[in-house]
């Protein structure tokens, strides 16, 4: 069980500045939310480089391998057919399908590897049991830190008033 610690900031850059300082010296995760996207946001939050185009390369090129493999034994070897002059292996003739296949393949793995790395479906997050969050969708800009111990929560809030958070909130996650 952990807290999460919530700060309002007045603006953009304050909440940056904010996510900037805060986010090296702390364990958990820091995130931003804004009603709108923020230049910078995952810099200053200390996110890495995605690994899901790369995952998403070696899903469509083996996508497309296995689409040209299975056309090559069903087509040469299994049930070999002169169609038109055409010879048992034609590689232009595999093209299409072998392409499309490995687009396929690579839109399933994006779509599927987003799901697993946001840890999505999650219709339920700790820090909308603070009834002012709901302005991050219009107006508010805020920055949520996960607390893993909760005797750090106090510290943490400090922190975030002295970075020049308007109204900091405490939420504990519940089991």
């Amino acid at each position: 069980m952990s807290d999460w610690i919530l700060g309002e900031f007045a603006d953009e850059h304050t909440l940056l500045e904010a996510a900037r300082e805060l986010s090296p010296q702390i364990r958990g995760r820091v995130e931003t939310h804004s009603p709108f996207p923020l230049h910078g946001a995952s810099e200053a939050v200390g996110l890495r480089r995605s690994r899901l185009p790369l995952g998403a390369l070696a899903f469509g090129l083996s996508g497309a391998t296995a689409a040209y493999l299975i056309q090559w034994f069903a087509n040469a070897v299994n049930w070999p057919l002169n169609v038109g002059g055409r010879p048992p292996h034609s590689a232009p003739s595999f093209v299409p399908i072998t392409f499309e296949t490995g687009v396929l393949i690579s839109a399933f793995a994006i779509f599927f590897g987003l799901w697993l790395l946001l840890g999505l479906p999650r219709p339920y997050h700790p820090v909308f049991e603070v009834e002012a969050f709901r302005s991050a969708s219009m107006d508010g800009f805020w920055l949520s830190v996960e607390a893993d111990q909760p005797s750090l929560s106090e510290n943490i809030a400090e922190r975030l008033r002295a970075l020049g958070a308007r109204r900091v909130s405490i939420v504990s996650e519940q089991p």
